[in-house]
C-alpha cells in the first residue's frame, strides 16, 4: 500500500511538472492558473483511491476476526438456587406454584443433591449440600435460607471453551469439564473474572 502511495504520488508531481513547462510555452498564465486546482483534484482522487483500499483492509480484518471463534453460547439452561431445605422448596414449587419438579438427583463429585424445577422455557435448579466438604456450605453460612448461586449456559464446543477461556486469562472452577446433572460435561468459571457471577458451561 505504501510503494502504492509512492507511486502514485511520483506520477502526480511529474504530471504536474510536464503540464508547468508545456503551459510556459504554448499556454497564458491565464492557463496556468489552472494547475492549483488540478492539484487538488488529484490529491483528492489519490486520498479517495486510498482511503477505499484502507477501508477494505480494516473490514476483512474485522470479519476474519470474527469468523475465528471456535466456539458458542447457544441458550440459558437453567438458573440455580441454594436450598436449606430441600423438601420445602420442593413442597412451594410443587404445591404452591403448581410446577413440576423432578426425583433428587445426588451429585457425589460436585458435593451436592439438586432438583430441576421444569419451566417451559428453562429449568431452575435446586441445590443442596451432600457429604462433609460440600462446595455450597459456606453460600449457607452467608445466606442461611439460601438464594440464587450461579446461571447454566449451554455452549456448542467446551473443550474448545475451555482453551479459549484460559488464554483470556479468565479462571476455572475446575481445570477440566466434569460430568454434570444432566451427564454432560461442565465447567464452572470464577465469579471474580465474571462481574460476580458464577457461571456454569455446559456441552450441548
Amino acid at each position: 500500500m505504501r510503494k502504492l502511495a509512492d507511486t502514485i504520488h511520483k506520477t502526480a508531481v511529474t504530471g504536474l511538472m510536464g503540464l508547468t513547462l508545456l503551459g510556459a510555452k504554448k499556454f497564458s498564465l491565464n492557463h496556468l492558473s489552472y494547475l492549483p486546482k488540478m492539484s487538488s483534484f488529484i490529491y483528492r482522487k489519490i486520498g479517495m483511491f486510498l482511503g477505499f483500499f484502507k477501508f477494505k483492509a480494516i473490514s476483512q480484518k474485522f470479519y476474519s476476526t470474527a469468523k475465528e471463534r471456535t466456539w458458542n453460547v447457544i441458550r440459558t439452561n437453567h438458573v440455580a438456587v441454594v436450598t436449606s431445605d430441600m423438601q420445602k422448596s420442593v413442597k412451594l414449587f410443587e404445591d404452591t406454584l403448581g410446577i413440576k419438579t423432578s426425583q433428587s438427583i445426588p451429585l457425589p463429585e460436585h458435593g451436592v443433591s439438586t432438583v430441576f424445577v421444569e419451566l417451559s422455557n428453562m429449568k431452575l435448579e435446586l441445590l443442596h449440600p451432600l457429604g462433609d466438604k460440600s462446595p455450597i456450605e459456606k453460600f449457607l453460612q452467608k445466606n442461611p435460607i439460601g438464594g440464587m448461586h450461579h446461571i447454566c449456559l449451554e455452549v456448542d464446543n467446551i473443550k474448545n471453551a475451555v482453551k479459549d477461556l484460559k488464554e483470556k486469562n479468565i479462571r476455572l472452577l475446575n481445570e477440566e469439564p466434569k460430568i454434570g446433572a444432566h451427564g454432560k460435561p461442565v465447567i464452572f468459571l470464577h465469579p471474580k473474572d465474571c462481574s460476580g457471577v458464577l457461571i456454569e458451561l455446559e456441552q450441548v
